[in-house]
């Protein structure tokens, strides 16, 4: 017994069932660029986050460095670094005043969120009365616009 040919119905159902190449190419390529927008939109808060983390972490270790400089007299000075506020100070007899656990929990300087090391200058250029604490940014050179932007504690939140 031979088979028949297969009807225009039958070729018909064959066709519904799948997708052609050029279907499956217009799908990958839509999730393609929606990905891709998504993704510039994820990345930009990602910046930004880090922007806040290192407004807030400076925050904190500008009142840390008030209680140091309430139980020692005085702000660290540029050589000792903030490193004093793990150490204790490196001149004077003013160590008596100087928690034996130090102001850092962890016993180590935090770094900024992009991993490089806060900036410390007493007295400071922009705040010539106390003391300059800054990070360099996401590129951790001086400058730079955007995410690349010094964030020092003489900048308020506005960013000026």
């Amino acid at each position: 017994m031979q088979e028949s040919p297969p009807s225009n119905i039958d070729l018909d159902r064959k066709r519904e069932r799948g997708f052609t190449l050029i279907e499956i190419m217009a799908v990958v390529l839509i999730i393609g660029l929606l990905s891709t927008i998504v993704g510039v939109q994820i990345f930009s808060q990602v910046d930004k986050g880090r922007v806040t983390a290192t407004v807030a972490q400076i925050s904190n270790l500008e009142a840390i460095l008030e209680l140091y400089r309430m139980d020692m007299a005085n702000f660290p000075t540029t050589e000792e670094g903030l490193q004093s506020l793990v150490t204790g100070p490196s001149q004077g007899n003013t160590n008596r005043n100087f928690p034996a656990a130090g102001y850092i929990s962890k016993g180590r300087v935090p770094v900024d969120p992009w991993g490089n090391q806060y900036q410390y200058e007493r007295p400071g250029r922009n705040n010539p009365h106390t003391f300059d604490l800054w990070s360099f940014g996401a590129d951790g050179k001086t400058g730079g616009e955007g995410v690349d932007q010094d964030i020092g504690n003489w900048i308020d939140e506005a960013g000026s």
